[in-house]
């Protein structure tokens, strides 16, 4: 298990995960451990954990939270979540109440 202070292993263990490298593919692990990193502010698990969340892999699909955790890997410089923030709001997916 990945101790508290070790975000890129959380992140790279999630996206094991989620593509199934090494271990067996389940998304819902991989959202288990790209949370655990994304709540201590690592920028590239903020950005996979949205990823997850709009596409509904592992959790329920949700803009609103998607739109969430993009913005806070966004607001830090993450080039990947502001692309997808557009995207989203291309897409009509980023209204008012998020």
């Amino acid at each position: 298990m990945c101790s508290s202070d070790h975000e890129p292993a959380q992140h790279a263990l999630g996206e094991m995960y989620r593509d199934g490298r090494g271990l067996e593919q389940n998304d819902a692990e991989a959202v288990k451990w790209f949370r655990k990193a994304a709540e201590k502010d690592h920028e590239p698990a903020q950005h996979a954990l949205g990823e997850m969340y709009r596409d509904g892999r592992g959790v329920e699909q949700n803009d609103v939270e998607a739109v969430k955790w993009f913005r806070k890997a966004a607001e830090k410089g993450h080039a990947g979540a502001r692309a997808a923030l557009a995207r989203m709001q291309e897409e009509g997916r980023v209204g008012a109440e998020t």
